[in-house]
């Protein structure tokens, strides 16, 4: 099988939920546009998105994690 023949594997983007190509001219993927990704970006900074952790390391201006 020819790189030509594989399957185009589709994704959904993340912020408008259209169909994305996953190819390597798909230049922003896995978003549609760089409109979406920059929104995305937006959310990231703006606290709207958030991976959850530890609270110990919790940034509220407290300790320096390097001096435990």
């Amino acid at each position: 099988m020819s790189p030509a023949d594989k399957p185009i594997h589709i994704v959904r983007c993340p912020t408008c939920k259209r169909s994305v190509p996953w190819i390597q001219e798909s230049r922003y993927r896995p978003f549609c546009s760089e409109r979406c990704q920059l929104i995305d970006l937006g959310a990231w900074a703006d606290g709207q998105h958030a991976i959850p952790g530890d609270p110990e390391w919790a940034d509220d201006g407290g300790d320096d994690p390097d001096s435990r």
